[in-house]
């Protein structure tokens, strides 16, 4: 049976609209209400030598991201736009059951992937070392290599049995099944995150009381947040840096800071950056980026439906269709183009999100000095490039730059000025 594609098509339609007027109501586009955000100047915020350090490290670790997201999209895409992939899942697998050979397949693919970018994952995490972003030893980098790779398998498999179960089921409608699963998996997923993948690479304890308890829960009172859970992540196993965050939502919504951050940040810049976080909470932007999440996934079952209907296609691959367990590397390779396609509008929503809690954490705090002031030890203790290039901010950068969360403050009292 053929799709209904007009029935696809109208639903591009309806997921398109909803994932827009979603974008147009819920995120924060006016970054300074009233007024422009100026940037700070890197002179202002950094000596010269510090400059140079943070510029040398983020250019080779910039190069050696670009290098490594060519490669995994070449890998992708030799695999699943030539004959090849289909050819080698059913020389591989073509005998087993077709729910066997989906998660072969996908483990396959993962791992060749996994396997072609590993010259530059070793090359990062080395020049880490060198910069002493991170002191974990290699055999645990490696460790978490592995689990990072069976976490994947796990994820994307499951997806793709809904997606190709669905297929075999309701040739003509599978996409409607399938994008309802995806808005349940896409809920599911954020909802169980926090308390199923995270522990899987990170222990959590709950903050000690003291003083910087008192203060985040002060905080939250004056944000007018309710928090369950402020957790300490043992993050120092892997990174040096500072940081904090907010996962789940209801009632595995929780606030996670690093013990780094914990140990090593003076009281006033570690409330700055708990009040960031519990900005997020405040405005449910787990929730959100979840609701947007599920939209754009209903969007991209349907568009993969209308993509997988080509009957030329299908002839060129030597697949069947989408209930084909060996068309398992184009519906990944076809993943890897969208993921980079919409990575401007992601990234868009994202910084958007985060000047808005930049904002609510100043308000919070009434501490501009010390924003700035956090901003810029958070920015030499990661070495943030101050100025990256424009194209890859806009493309991948899902938080302002250093100069851009520093000029907050300034295009925040120039616009009240105007008003």
């Amino acid at each position: 049976m053929r799709l209904d594609r007009r029935t696809a098509w109208a639903v591009v339609l309806v997921a398109a609209t909803v994932f827009v007027v979603l974008a147009v109501t819920q995120v924060p586009w006016d970054r300074v209400p009233g007024g422009d955000l100026r940037p700070a100047r890197a002179s202002d915020l950094f000596t010269p030598d510090q400059i140079a350090r943070a510029e040398e490290y983020s250019t080779t670790r910039r190069y050696l991201g670009w290098a490594s997201y060519a490669v995994s999209l070449l890998v992708a895409a030799l695999l699943g736009f030539t004959p090849w992939g289909a050819a080698l899942v059913r020389r591989m697998f073509g005998s087993r059951r077709w729910w066997l050979v989906v998660m072969l397949a996908t483990l396959l693919v993962l791992a060749l992937g996994r396997l072609a970018t590993l010259p530059f994952a070793v090359a990062h995490h080395a020049r880490r070392l060198e910069f002493g972003l991170s002191e974990q030893p290699w055999g645990a980098w490696i460790f978490d290599l592995g689990r990072s790779l069976l976490v994947s398998w796990f994820l994307t498999a499951l997806v793709l049995l809904v997606l190709v179960l669905a297929a075999r089921r309701s040739p003509r409608w599978w996409f409607a099944w399938a994008g309802v699963a995806a808005v349940v998996l896409t809920l599911a997923g954020s909802f169980l995150y926090p308390v199923v993948v995270e522990p899987v690479f990170n222990d959590f304890e709950p903050l000690p009381e003291g003083e910087l308890r008192s203060s985040v829960l002060t905080l939250a009172e004056r944000q007018g947040v309710e928090i369950d859970e402020i957790l300490v992540s043992d993050a120092s196993q892997r990174t040096t840096t500072y940081n904090a965050y907010v996962s789940g939502f209801g009632d595995t919504r929780r606030v996670v800071l690093y013990d780094t951050l914990v140990e090593d940040l003076p009281l006033p810049e570690a409330e700055v950056v708990v009040a960031h976080e519990l900005a997020h909470a405040k405005h449910n932007d787990v929730l959100v980026g979840t609701v947007l999440g599920a939209s754009g996934a209903v969007l991209g079952v349907a568009l993969l439906a209308l993509v997988m209907d080509s009957t030329r296609l299908r002839r060129r691959l030597g697949i069947r269709g989408l209930g084909d367990p060996a068309a398992v590397p184009l519906v990944l390779a076809l993943w890897a183009v969208a993921l980079l396609a919409v990575s401007p509008v992601e990234a868009g929503i994202s910084r958007a999100i985060e000047t808005r809690s930049d904002r609510d954490a100043l308000a919070a705090t009434g501490e501009s000095t010390t924003f700035v002031d956090m901003q810029r030890e958070l920015a030499l203790k990661s070495l943030s490039d101050p100025t990256p290039p424009a194209w890859s901010q806009f493309w991948f950068g899902s938080h302002p730059t250093v100069l851009e969360r520093a000029g907050l403050p300034a295009s925040l009292e120039r616009a009240g000025d105007d008003r």
